[in-house]
């Protein structure tokens, strides 16, 4: 099954240039274009997309508030494509639930594989970002807190991308277990989802 795509985008050229080349090179589907970050969130509230690839600063509503938005309101994952890579868009895409934040510089097959893992639930990043984010504390007082070595696992396993299915059969735990855990690390933390635990993990702050 094709995995269903939506370009937001400013650029005509940059739309109208994947539209052509991302089917070509993976089992994709373009079903739908936005110009800003507004038509963005109604399309995504409309329509079943897999996943929105989104720029960052556009007119009308920009990237990071269209993530925000359609995290909070859909099913719909998002995947951060840009020319942008000041740390402030990237920390505040990544808070607000983006699963990815790439650059335009990647070709064509990266930028495909980049959605495959998005779709699959793995946080995706280039090397340089994470360069950025690497050791940038956000939040100071998480390491005032002590983890567990059974939280110390399921921060691992959600900074890698799997479900708590998968953490189940990893870490040979049930899934209401994993909940209770991720549940006590949010708590411990403040932060607010899981997504913000594997970025935070990625910064080297948990």
């Amino acid at each position: 099954m094709s995995i269903k795509i939506l370009i937001c985008d400013d650029d005509s050229l940059i739309r109208e240039s994947l539209k052509i080349l991302l089917p070509l090179k993976g089992d994709i589907q373009i079903i739908g274009e936005a110009a800003n970050g507004r038509e963005c969130i109604e399309f995504c509230k409309l329509n079943e997309v897999d996943v929105a690839l989104i720029d960052i600063r556009m007119p009308e509503v920009n990237g990071v508030e269209a993530v925000k938005e359609i995290v909070k309101s859909t099913n719909t994952k998002c995947l951060i494509l840009t020319t942008f890579d000041e740390e402030d868009y990237i920390n505040e895409a990544l808070y607000y639930g983006a699963k990815g934040y790439i650059l335009k510089n990647n070709s064509p097959d990266q930028i495909v594989n980049s959605i495959v893992s998005v779709y699959n639930n793995t946080i995706v990043m280039n090397d340089n970002i994470l360069d950025k984010l690497h050791g940038k504390e956000t939040n100071p007082k998480i390491s005032k807190y002590d983890f567990t070595e059974r939280e110390k696992d399921i921060i691992i396993a959600v900074s890698e991308g799997l479900s708590n299915k998968e953490i189940s059969k990893k870490l040979f735990i049930s899934e209401g277990t994993i909940r209770n855990y991720i549940t006590a690390i949010l708590d411990k933390t403040a932060l607010e989802h899981r997504t913000a635990i594997a970025v935070n993990y990625l910064k080297g702050n948990l």
